[in-house]
Parts: structure tokens; C-alpha cells; sequence
């Protein structure tokens, strides 16, 4: 009996000590108390260094692809830099900028689809899309005819929280399908609706509305995103380049 007292006492003790602390890659801190439940994540937040403009999402654990299902996500290929002209880094700018370059809001104003979250690393967690754009084939509706017969599109985030307040916009985009094909992205779609917005950029641009011509530079990185189709939604594999441009104006 008293052998059979001494090892409940055991393990009533060491439940109620338990208090275990698990780390991972990512700069997360999860605590399980004694009841096994597990305590709010917590994150040790890293100085980050955004003198270029923009910072790393996964220093403070987020990532350069958006979540579109749970595990799966579209890769963040375009990132407008800080260092931009501030009037891009607006909202009002960065819409009326991306539609000097051939994109344009919805059609209509109406979404289909699910909303993508993203996390930029900047201590805002998963952030739903602040903009989603459509290639604009011509001046009225424009993007009407993007949802029917497909071409280019993109969402957009800014990283501007407490803890990488860049004002960069990291922006994920693809080539997709008509309309008939549930706008699937087509094959190679990643890295073909990055170029397209990279070679509009590049190509300069005007602003009707306020008389101002945009000109761009580009950057080229890798290591940023892994090379190949891990984690992308669709399976469709994409080149891990990422395009950092900054915009000026003329």
C-alpha cells in the first residue's frame, strides 16, 4: 500500500510541475500547463533591418508564400520596396500605381473565391488580402473580361506592423485560367504573372489622374522562396526568384 501511495504521489507531482516549453524553427514559444492544454503562441519578435526597403517574413515567422488552404498557399513573387516613391506605398497610390501598369479592381466590385491571409513577419500574424487586382484588357470593364477568358491577377499586403514597419508590399501574382476552368492557374502561372508585372513595371507608366509618370528598377533574389512546387497551391512549381522593384517618379 504504501508503495502503490508513493507512486500516485509521483505523478500527481510531476503533473502539476509540467510546464514544458517547445521551440521550433520559427521564432514561436507554445507553453502546455499542467492540463496538457496548450497556451496562447508567443513570439519572440526579432530587430529586423529594413534599411532596403523590406524585410524578411520568416526572421519573425511568417513566409513569402500566402495561405490559400491551410498548408497550401501562392507564392509572394513581387515585393514593391520601401524605398519607393511614398505615394506608391499608400493604398490609394499602390491601386492607382498597379492600374497605370494594366491591372484594375474587380469586376464590378465583386469577389469570387476565398480570401488568402498572409503572414509578413512583421507582428500583424495572418492578414487577409488587402487588394486583389485583375488584368484590365480595356478601359471600361476590363476586368470583366479578365474573370471570363482569364489572364494575369494579383493579391497584395503591406508590411507595416509594430515589428517591420517597411511599408513594402509584397504582392503575389499568377496567370489563370477562363472562367470555364474555374480559373485554375495555368501551367508555369506563378512565374508568368510575376514577369508580366515586372516587364509592365520596367516598361515605365503614367497616372492620368494626377500627371505622373512612374519609371521602375529591378532586383532579382533567391533564397527567399525554395525552387520547385513544396507547399504551392496546385502543385504547379514556380522558379523561387523573387522581384524587388522600386518605383519612382519621372
Amino acid at each position: 500500500m504504501l508503495i502503490i501511495l508513493a507512486v500516485v504521489g509521483s505523478l500527481l507531482a510531476a503533473r502539476s510541475a509540467l510546464a514544458l516549453t517547445l521551440r521550433s524553427r520559427d521564432p514561436v514559444q507554445v507553453t502546455l500547463s499542467g492540463n496538457d492544454s496548450p497556451a496562447a503562441p508567443l513570439y519572440a519578435f526579432e530587430d529586423v533591418d529594413i534599411s532596403e526597403g523590406w524585410a524578411d517574413p520568416r526572421i519573425n515567422g511568417g513566409r513569402l508564400i500566402d495561405f490559400t488552404l491551410p498548408l497550401l498557399g501562392e507564392p509572394l513573387n513581387v515585393i514593391i520596396s520601401g524605398l519607393s516613391d511614398p505615394l506608391v506605398l499608400t493604398e490609394e497610390g499602390f491601386r492607382e500605381y498597379t492600374k497605370s501598369i494594366g491591372y484594375s479592381n474587380e469586376c464590378m466590385g465583386l469577389h469570387l473565391g476565398n480570401i488568402h491571409d498572409a503572414d509578413l513577419g512583421d507582428g500583424n500574424g495572418r492578414t487577409p488580402e488587402q487588394y486583389l487586382a485583375r488584368q484590365s484588357y480595356f478601359p471600361v470593364w476590363g476586368t470583366c473580361w479578365e474573370s471570363f477568358a482569364g489572364g494575369h491577377h494579383f493579391r497584395a499586403w503591406r508590411q507595416n506592423g509594430t515589428h517591420a514597419a517597411s511599408g513594402a508590399w509584397f504582392v503575389g501574382a499568377s496567370k489563370e485560367e477562363h472562367s470555364r476552368k474555374r480559373h485554375k492557374i495555368v501551367k508555369d502561372g506563378y512565374n508568368l504573372g510575376r514577369d508580366w508585372f515586372v516587364q509592365r513595371a520596367l516598361a515605365g507608366s503614367h497616372w492620368e489622374g494626377r500627371q505622373v509618370w512612374w519609371r521602375a528598377e529591378v532586383e532579382w533574389r533567391t533564397g527567399l522562396l525554395e525552387p520547385g512546387s513544396k507547399g504551392v497551391n496546385h502543385g504547379i512549381p514556380q522558379d523561387g526568384r523573387v522581384a524587388i522593384l522600386t518605383v519612382f517618379r519621372v
